[in-house]
């Protein structure tokens, strides 16, 4: 059954060992994030803060910082499997004849069930603070790093709507709490969220926004997520949880927001109105630059009255945020093996920080084969951002790094199998000569043969034969070994 809102999860992950208590006060300046940092790094349980400094309501953080926490936010199995049933809408074809028509009612009976609905209120309008009342400091804000420009609030669902089509997006974007009724919007301009802005602005129009903060797992994964443009992410959610998002009207702007959350922002952004934002210590391990950024009013906060603060850790990984991206990888696997078929497997590895290395193993049949994957994934939505592309052949294990490394290093000729290209670039990376865009490399680590300019022999791969293999596993056990 889907979470209904955040506490429920918090209390599963409770009962199952993955989350702790911390009673001693400790301040939303640092403190937190030095603890939450620590066990990040050690893969350790979600972190409930009862008591911050000078704050009403509790702060959690690292509520998705490992794989079963994962799991157990998108309720599946394993994220393979989640991918899985993903594919099998995708498999959705019209049926012919009445028996196959029959077979496809189940499903479309499950996907009837979970489109959002608007309810009357929800507890996330339990208290109601507009005008002069607005006060963003009664939010336990963390100050990540020492160097940061301030607190940044770092999982915010923001939800905005086109102005000319209507069509609502929901993204995550971080805000900079710069007073009591005013914040920063780190819309980078390949975002849906930032495309609203671009046309609002174009109109000279101000863009009303709503930011949901602590809805259930589901809608705060769903706002990360790199869907199609025509695609709702609450729909999404939906989708993933196997219920329908409940929405509920805000009070002083036309958007809807999960009415579970803890906390919601409202209010707007003008057109043509820029303030300076950042430093941020962020995912590359380095502190992101300061820029100029649009600015969002506040003009009503509402909340729980059992409001829990919900935060996440950015820096160098592993962090929450990389357990998040694997689930994005494993998720959209099948949608873009359906673009191209030969892929096996892909894998956005952690040191990466989702967009600086990308390792897909393909089923390699002809020449060039290799250069045709590496541009296609540079054109696949936010696969564009990826700074290195390593491709290997079927065989290859790419969900381990140093399997991946060891074929790079043997297999690799750096004047005929690497490419070197021009395209955007994520606006967190600072080692191109320019913003937004750069170099990027693509390696060839397959098996290469005369048709590609290799006329020597290749070499076979170390393997051992089948039935010494088979003979050892049946002995395995008596060796104590």
């Amino acid at each position: 059954m889907a979470y209904k809102d955040l506490q429920e999860f918090l209390r599963l992950l409770e009962k199952k060992g993955e989350l702790r208590r911390i009673k001693p006060e400790l301040s939303p300046y640092l403190e937190i994030a030095e603890i939450t940092d620590r066990v990040s790094k050690a893969v350790g349980p979600a972190l409930y803060f009862e008591n911050p400094t000078g704050a009403r309501f509790p702060v959690v953080t690292n509520v998705f910082g490992s794989y079963p926490r994962m799991h157990l936010s998108l309720e599946c199995e394993n994220l393979d499997a989640l991918g899985r049933r993903i594919d099998d809408v995708l498999e959705m074809e019209k049926p012919e004849g009445l028996i196959e028509k029959l077979k496809l009612l189940p499903k479309l009976a499950k996907m009837a069930g979970i489109f959002p609905k608007t309810v009357g209120g929800g507890r996330c309008q339990d208290v109601v603070l507009t005008g002069d009342d607005v006060d963003l400091s009664i939010m336990p804000v963390l100050t990540t790093w020492p160097g940061d420009a301030g607190p940044f609030i770092t999982l915010p669902v923001v939800v905005t709507r086109d102005p000319v089509s209507g069509k609502r997006n929901v993204g995550m974007y971080r805000m900079q709490v710069f007073d009591k009724k005013t914040t920063g919007m780190h819309w980078h301009r390949h975002k849906g969220g930032a495309a609203h802005y671009h046309l609002a602005e174009q109109r000279g129009e101000r863009l009303p926004v709503a930011v949901a903060i602590g809805p259930d797992p589901a809608c705060t994964y769903a706002a990360t997520a790199p869907l199609p443009d025509d695609i709702d992410e609450f729909l999404f959610a939906g989708f993933l949880r196997q219920a329908p998002v409940e929405l509920v009207q805000c009070k002083t702007v036309d958007l809807q927001v999960p009415a579970s959350s803890q906390f919601v922002l409202e209010g707007y952004v003008e057109p043509g109105e820029r303030r300076r934002e950042g430093p941020f210590g962020d995912h590359t391990g380095y502190y992101s630059l300061a820029d100029d950024y649009p600015v969002f009013h506040v003009t009503a906060l509402t909340h729980r009255k059992d409001a829990v603060y919900p935060a996440t850790l950015v820096g160098p990984p592993p962090m929450e945020d990389c357990y998040m991206g694997k689930a994005t990888e494993r998720l959209f696997l099948p949608l873009i093996k359906k673009q191209l078929p030969e892929i096996v497997d892909l894998s956005l590895p952690l040191e990466g920080v989702f967009h600086n290395f990308c390792f897909v193993s393909i089923d390699k049949r002809y020449p060039g084969q290799t250069r045709k994957i590496m541009y296609a994934i540079w054109g696949l939505g936010q696969m564009m951002f990826t700074k290195c592309i390593v491709v290997v052949d079927a065989g290859v294990n790419v969900q381990n790094t140093s399997e991946v490394l060891w074929r790079l290093g043997n297999n690799v000729d750096p004047r005929r199998d690497i490419v070197i290209v021009d395209g955007p670039l994520d606006a967190l990376d600072h080692a191109s000569p320019t913003a937004f865009y750069g170099g990027k490399i693509g390696i060839d680590a397959t098996k290469k043969g005369p048709e590609e300019g290799h006329m020597r022999e290749w070499p076979d791969a170390l393997a051992m034969d089948p039935a010494t293999r088979a003979r050892i596993d049946a002995l395995w056990g008596e060796l104590g070994l």
